[in-house]
């Protein structure tokens, strides 16, 4: 009789096949996800989530935009009135293409996020500012990549864009990418969404001593809360929003002293005529105008009255609905501190991976799983011709295959090929440790004795536990820093690895003694 006591391990196998079954297929119960932060939604008999390889979509990975000074001496100044001094030092910046953060009571990191500005020139700029400073470099902050990455995350989700991932990686030699994958979404159109930083303001443009001006910003994407979606209406498309309080004040007044507020509305005839429109609200998207309006009779009077203030909604109209859509994505997710540079020399690229060729990749996936399993099937009973020896370790082995794979649906885990290639690495690693185990056991001749099969096993079983101490260590370093997919493949080889020394080696040692040995 079998003994539970003394064949847990075996039990444990079991119970962790079925817990990965379970995970893996729906059909025992377990409901379908969207992909998430992960990857793709799940599809077909599995659980399972497939990466950008298998399920087709758009893959972008740049640098950002950028320079930084380090260890600037501001001493007690107040980091906006820096901000306001760089920016109008550096004729290619304004004041939202500087950051200025504290790192000390007495200095901070200045970075400058518009296009076209070296190091020299910003080195030049804080001389000319009388601002000491410790280097300046190609490149942002960690901060800023984060905040890139945050609101990059926060358009992805707000364009409805399922699966999307954006995230931070980092290179061999210290270079700093962001990375951003969208499943089936056409290039040009995730280009779209991330190339644009997003900056929305309204300006008033009116007449003024008999020339024509404009007042920048007297709202900024700040400035809005309650932002509505994308609508249509009689008079073109809009986005509904409302402005805070302390910022309707000022708008309500500016409007007011323009000439927008005036007794019986505006209306605005900009794109007609710049030389003879009534003063206008202009919705400015990128420092480019979008739509240009005029404001009804009603809610001028609103205005005059002082009333609006109280209940600062309004609608911001633009010329067709793809750029009200654009304008509520952008006040949604927030404005880009830097922007992707995808066409600098720094390594920035993008790829699209039809949905076809995903398939074929699922495919070739499926085909090379079936070809390492025959070949690994015919080399080990060619090594023993004992089926008592080599089918066990088979089955055992790829056991560890759908333990991974259930893991993988599990965690919302969205395959790729880089993940593949370490189950790969993990039916490699798994049977050499069992070969190890079965010619440890049977290099002596007899081994019908438990006692003298247990020394031989645990001899081989140190073996095996340095050899996946030594993958683990080596595979730390690719599961923690941000190297995009090869990640994935550290991580699942690790996984792996542990999974055959915790649970399946051990598991195969007791089948081996219940089939080898008379005094089980």
């Amino acid at each position: 009789m079998v003994s539970v006591r003394e064949n847990w391990r075996v039990l444990l196998l079991v119970v962790v096949l079925i817990g990965s079954t379970v995970a893996l297929f729906p059909m025992f119960g377990v409901v379908d996800r969207t992909g998430g932060d992960t990857g793709t939604a799940s599809e077909g008999m599995t659980n399972l989530q497939y990466g950008l390889e298998l399920s087709g979509g758009t893959r972008i990975r740049a640098p950002l935009v950028g320079v930084t000074a380090e260890e600037v001496e501001i001493g007690d100044a107040d980091t906006r009135d820096v901000v306001q001094e760089v920016a109008g030092e550096v004729p290619e910046a304004d004041p939202s293409d500087v950051i200025v953060r504290r790192t000390a009571q007495t200095t901070a990191t200045v970075e400058v996020t518009a296009d076209n500005v070296t190091t020299q020139e910003l080195g030049s700029t804080l001389d000319s500012l009388d601002y000491s400073y410790g280097t300046v470099r190609e490149g942002v902050t960690d901060p800023t990549r984060q905040e890139v990455v945050r609101v990059l995350q926060n358009k992805i989700n707000e364009a409805g864009l399922s699966g999307g991932t954006v995230q931070q990686v980092t290179t061999a030699t210290g270079g700093h990418f962001v990375l951003v994958e969208v499943p089936n979404e056409e290039r040009s159109d995730v280009v779209d969404l991330v190339e644009s930083r997003g900056s929305i303001r309204i300006d008033i443009y009116y007449r003024e001593n008999g020339t024509y001006t404009t007042q920048e910003g007297v709202l900024t994407g700040e400035d809005f809360q309650n932002i509505g979606t994308a609508q249509e209406s009689e008079r073109g498309p809009f986005v509904p929003v409302t402005v805070r309080d302390q910022a309707a004040a000022d708008f309500q007044q500016a409007v007011v002293e323009t000439g927008v507020a005036q007794p019986g509305g505006t209306t605005c005839t900009y794109e007609a005529s710049r030389n003879t429109t009534e003063p206008c609200l202009l919705v400015v998207v990128d420092d480019q105008v979008v739509n240009a309006f005029g404001m009804s009779p009603g809610l001028a009077q609103s205005m005059r009255a002082g009333g609006w203030a109280d209940d600062p909604a309004f609608q911001l109209t633009t010329q067709n609905f793809s750029e009200a859509q654009t304008v509520s994505i952008n006040l949604r997710a927030g404005e880009l501190p830097a922007r992707l540079d995808l066409e600098g020399e720094d390594g920035g690229t993008s790829s699209f991976i039809s949905p076809s060729q995903g398939e074929n990749f699922k495919t070739d996936s499926v085909i090379t799983g079936i070809l390492a399993i025959i070949a690994v099937a015919f080399v080990v009973f060619l090594r023993y011709r004992e089926a008592k020896v080599a089918l066990p370790m088979i089955v055992t082995a790829f056991s560890e295959v759908l333990i991974l794979l259930g893991f993988a649906a599990g965690i919302g885990y969205a395959l790729n090929l880089p993940a593949i290639a370490g189950f790969i690495a993990v039916i490699g690693t798994g049977v050499d440790d069992l070969v190890i185990i079965a010619d440890e056991v049977m290099a002596e001749g007899d081994v019908s004795s438990r006692r003298i099969f247990q020394s031989r096993f645990r001899k081989a079983f140190w073996v095996i536990g340095a050899a996946a101490a030594t993958t683990v260590i080596a595979m730390s370093p690719l599961a923690v820093l941000s190297l995009g997919d090869l990640q994935g493949f550290a991580i699942f080889t690790i996984v792996g690895v542990l999974l055959g020394v915790l649970v399946t080696r051990p598991a195969y040692g007791n089948i081996l003694r219940m089939l080898l040995t008379e005094d089980r």
